[in-house]
């Protein structure tokens, strides 16, 4: 074991040797172009340089090396025969360093070209239609797949790397993923105007609330974990549905009552199609998240977008 130790440590130290030995590509460039137009003052120039820098680097770069590179003089710049040798040598470096620069960026361009988003059904509805439309005017050229569903199976999508972003609400963050706050909620009973609970002057009660049978959605969704863990249970469902827009729909309808987002509600309680019912002994606020994995901060067009949500 000491012997493996020994040996890596050993081809650690030289590496780091190498590295010190090896000089920088903006010197390399300068050798290069120093080569090519015979002046230093005219390498210097060319890329927007003083010579007295020029100069600088060249003699930094013979010091770090051991070996004299450029002959001076009244007429010009000329290379020693070590410096033909290093010339050649570094030319293969910086095409190198292009190519690695250029396969890089087509990397980025690929990673940039698209943005797979997964949200939770509140989220996707009421959130992100303003904060992609904010993100197409920053990466136009940038498509957008948005997968809809519930907290559970947002988690999912991101932890197997079929979405690049997550946004979830509920009670907490899935296993395996980071995330943070990106927007505050709070969640409420609604009924239609015909319904008993619209006219009572008392409060619903969280007992009261959790032994009746409510339009909810399906498990899974951040809006029920979050009921259902306020509460310490909830009675068989009224009717159990995977969209919030189905959950508002039924509601209106004058199925029973039931509880969604402030988001989701905004146009039908100032129209008079839903009426919030008052709570008492129970608050039912929550946080919106974004999620990805642990480890892997958001890059590219993801974290743009994670940005817009958070300003």
């Amino acid at each position: 074991m000491g012997d493996v130790a020994g040996r890596a440590e050993g081809r650690a130290s030289r590496s780091a040797g190498v590295a010190h030995r090896v000089p920088d590509l903006g010197a390399m460039e300068l050798l290069l172009a120093v080569a090519r137009l015979g002046s230093l003052g005219r390498a210097a120039q060319e890329l927007g340089v003083t010579q007295p820098a020029a100069s600088s680097r060249i003699r930094s770069m013979e010091r770090q090396l051991g070996l004299a590179l450029v002959d001076r003089s009244p007429r010009g710049s000329r290379l020693t025969d070590a410096g033909v040798l290093v010339t050649d040598w570094a030319r293969r470096v910086v095409e190198a360093a292009e190519a690695f620069d250029v396969g890089a960026q087509a990397l980025r361009t690929r990673r940039d070209s698209r943005l797979r988003v997964a949200a939770s059904m509140t989220i996707a509805e009421y959130l992100l239609p303003g904060w992609l439309l904010a993100l197409r005017a920053l990466r136009p050229e940038t498509a957008v797949s948005l997968l809809a569903g519930n907290s559970t199976t947002v988690a999912e999508r991101v932890l197997a790397d079929e979405a690049d972003l997550g946004f979830v609400e509920g009670t907490g963050v899935p296993s395996g993923l980071d995330s943070v706050v990106v927007a505050k909620d709070r969640l409420i009973v609604v009924t239609a105007p015909g319904h008993p609970w619209a006219r009572r002057r008392k409060p619903v009660g969280a007992e009261e609330l959790a032994a009746t049978p409510l339009i909810l959605r399906e498990e899974g969704s951040g809006t029920r974990q979050v009921l259902d863990t306020a509460l310490g249970g909830l009675a068989r469902p009224l009717i159990e549905l995977s969209s919030t827009t189905a959950v508002k729909a039924s509601a209106v309808g004058g199925a029973g009552p039931a509880v969604l987002s402030e988001l989701a509600v905004g146009e039908e309680l100032s129209t008079r199609r839903l009426v919030c019912v008052p709570l008492a002994g129970v608050r039912l606020d929550r946080e919106l998240r974004a999620v990805w994995p642990v480890g892997h901060r958001p890059v590219g067009p993801a974290r743009e977008l994670l940005g817009l949500t958070r300003g």
